[in-house]
């Protein structure tokens, strides 16, 4: 099913924000809409939507695989629920919830991981989600999606509220900068979207990447370098129509993700391409196989490589420039 949604531009400003301005929005005229969340400091964060819907909010406290429990439960009623939890906890700890209630029994459950990826940093691998899009990925029924921004981020929550299936959001912390342009009109979140057109150099990104591919493309216009850049806010199922078209225009191709080299982004592009006969020069770039360093977000990023600096030397090496 195609679906375009249409979502203002929003820079700078909170996701749990964005979440709850959106989630009002809906439930104002949706009385299925519920929210569902594991942890008091994040039910704080929606007050906005406790103090307008109080009926329609449960804080189940610190227990993830009852929480999604009680969507499954409360998704085989008619009801439509949003659940909010922290993602390494989301997929971790409640992954047979998901799989059993969720995948396999086909209850559209709307996950929303938040701070997600390596979003809380410091506080070391127990809070990092980095598995999350290799353990969805095997679950049939439950598309996985992670916006790039805010525009993207409202979109996929409007679109979760009118699709009849289960889905993943993967949410960071960080408040973002808008990459969608003003005026770009309707965000599409079943299609990757080109943000930069160029045929030297591929960048492919998902979520918090994107920026960061972005500014390497500007680094690289000083070089003289050409660059593509394709935003794909959903990891499963891939847009392999628009990658395919990306790969045969450039000499090129670089995947970037916040998640595991194993089972992400970069092994669904390079299956595709090479199962489809495209063959070109190419790295995937994530967290490699390794106990993860601890630190901020952008500069744990940076120590594996996805850095604007270190992605320029990477690609004019591509291009044995």
């Amino acid at each position: 099913m195609t679906e375009i949604l249409d979502a203002p531009p929003t820079s700078g400003i909170p996701n749990l924000e964005v979440l709850d301005r959106t989630l009002r929005d809906l439930a104002a005229g949706d009385p299925d809409i519920r929210v569902l969340t594991a942890d008091s400091r994040i039910s704080g964060k929606l007050a906005p939507f406790a103090a307008e819907f109080p009926d329609r909010m449960v804080e189940v406290g610190i227990a993830e695989q009852n929480l999604v429990g009680v969507a499954a439960g409360l998704a085989s009623c008619g009801k439509k629920p949003f659940v909010i939890s922290p993602g390494c906890f989301l997929t971790a700890r409640s992954l047979e919830q998901i799989k059993v209630d969720v995948s396999y029994g086909g209850n559209p459950v709307r996950l929303i991981g938040i701070s997600a990826g390596i979003s809380y940093g410091a506080l070391g691998a127990s809070h990092h989600s980095i598995a999350d899009y290799a353990a969805l990925r095997a679950m049939p029924g439950v598309p996985v999606i992670a916006p790039a921004d805010n525009c993207e981020a409202e979109a996929a929550i409007r679109q979760a509220a009118a699709r009849p299936e289960a889905v993943d959001i993967r949410l960071g912390k960080r408040p973002l900068a808008c990459v969608h342009p003003q005026g770009h009109g309707p965000v599409r979140l079943d299609a990757a979207t080109r943000l930069r057109t160029g045929g030297d150099i591929g960048f492919v990104a998902t979520g918090e990447t994107v920026a960061v591919a972005l500014a390497t493309a500007d680094l690289l216009a000083a070089d003289g370098v050409a660059s593509t850049v394709l935003s794909v806010p959903t990891v499963r199922p891939l847009d392999t129509a628009t990658l395919f078209e990306v790969a045969r225009e450039v000499r090129a191709l670089i995947v970037l993700e916040e998640h595991s080299v194993h089972g992400g982004l970069g092994e669904a592009c390079a299956g595709a391409l090479l199962n489809n006969g495209i063959t070109l020069p190419f790295r995937s770039l994530g967290i490699p196989d390794e106990p993860i360093v601890n630190g901020a977000q952008l500069d744990v990023l940076a120590h594996y490589g996805i850095g604007p600096d270190r992605l320029r030397e990477l690609s004019r090496t591509l291009l044995g420039a």
